[in-house]
């Protein structure tokens, strides 16, 4: 086993022992750290995209060489090894724009109305947009008719989760005014969902994080930790236009088709029309009755809302405006609570503490645990 590894690195992310070495030599037989399948599309279109002005990880790059070869390097702690996660739709790629370093992801699709739509609610300049913006559009090099769309990089909505009631009716607020603002413009989503609605952390991270191990440095060496929403605010966006529907004036908003992520709309059909905006307003009740109402304690005050967004009968739902005034009422009334933690329905107080106090042991041992875990 080689020295060369390079200087300075944590103990961690070296291999200490023979045992730890044959370890590592069995997973990357196993191809543990090899490129899969839906990754080599990517690997084929680094090249253009490097000339257009993106760069992909290093393991993207054509004849890339696995930065722990010849080394005492631990592969888990190179960032070089980490892949997708599995589940990872193999058509979105994260990637850095090298004018300015900043991180992007970049999509590629094939749908003329997910473009048109995106290119459109980008180019509206409302405060109330939280549209993820398209910073840049071409052709894919290795598909015909394929197009490729660069936006900002995003990071789940609830991770890391809330902390703070009032981190909470900020959620609220921008999420309402981004719908808003879509059916305004007379665009209907049709796919609000957790997957599809996604926030700006880079006030949490100011020293960035990786972008498949959202735990970890850049680098993938260290743990990082977010920053308080609450004196960090972040801005929330919705994504994904692929299953929205754009209407002309005065155009009916009846549609077909079963459509989207959320299983559980009552209405959708292949056979019956059914009105598309009353489809986001359960989508986006749904999304806080599963997400926040029956996860986190003493929320009732949710509950009109909620449930008003959630009728079964789409006719019975509120228009957008509506559910806007009813949640200010209810706003109003709960603004003094807006600094109460966040408390989950299976958490007390005593089991806080005791988290608390194992999260600190924990981050002090994770490291030393995961070479036996490996091992």
């Amino acid at each position: 086993m080689s020295s060369a590894a390079p200087q300075r690195l944590p103990f961690w992310a070296l291999l200490l022992d023979q045992s730890a070495a044959e370890s590592q030599a069995r997973l990357i037989q196993a191809g543990t750290y090899s490129l899969r399948e839906r990754e080599k599309p990517w690997v084929a279109r680094q090249p253009a995209l490097y000339e257009r002005g993106y760069s992909l990880r290093p393991r993207y790059v054509p004849g890339w060489t696995p930065s722990w070869e010849g080394t005492n390097r631990h592969a888990l702690y190179c960032e070089d090894s980490i892949s997708p996660l599995d589940g990872q739709t193999s058509n979105v790629m994260d990637a850095t724009r090298r004018k300015d370093g900043k991180l992007v992801v970049i999509k590629t699709t094939r749908l003329q109305w997910e473009l048109d739509i995106a290119r459109y609610v980008t180019s509206l300049q409302d405060p109330q947009n939280h549209c993820v913006p398209v910073i840049d559009v071409f052709r894919d090099s290795l598909v015909p008719g394929t197009v490729l769309m660069v936006m900002p990089y995003l990071r789940p909505f609830n991770n890391p989760p809330m902390e703070k009631l009032g981190e909470l009716f900020a959620f609220i607020d921008q999420t309402l005014e981004g719908l808003s603002f879509l059916h305004r413009h007379r665009i209907a989503h049709r796919d609000i969902c957790p997957l599809n609605v996604m926030m700006d952390a880079h006030p949490l991270y100011p020293g960035g994080h990786h972008p498949v191990r959202l735990g970890s440095s850049p680098d993938a060496l260290y743990e990082v930790k977010a920053l308080s929403r609450t004196t960090h605010p972040v801005q929330y966006y919705y994504i994904d236009f692929d299953c929205a529907s754009f209407f002309k004036e005065e155009e009916s908003p009846m549609v077909l088709g079963d459509v989207g992520q959320y299983n559980k709309v009552p209405e959708l059909s292949e056979t019956v029309p059914y009105n598309a905006f009353k489809v986001d307003i359960f989508s986006l009740g749904n999304l806080y009755f599963e997400e926040f109402t029956e996860v986190y304690q003493h929320l009732g005050f949710l509950d009109p809302i909620v449930s008003n967004m959630r009728q079964q009968d789409p006719t019975a739902r509120p228009q957008i405006d509506d559910v806007i005034d009813q949640w200010k009422t209810l706003r109003a009334a709960g603004e003094t609570k807006s600094s109460r933690n966040l408390i989950r329905k299976n958490e007390t107080s005593v089991s806080r503490i005791v988290d608390g106090m194992s999260n600190a042991v924990m981050t002090g041992l994770l490291h030393v645990v995961d070479r036996f875990v490996y091992s």
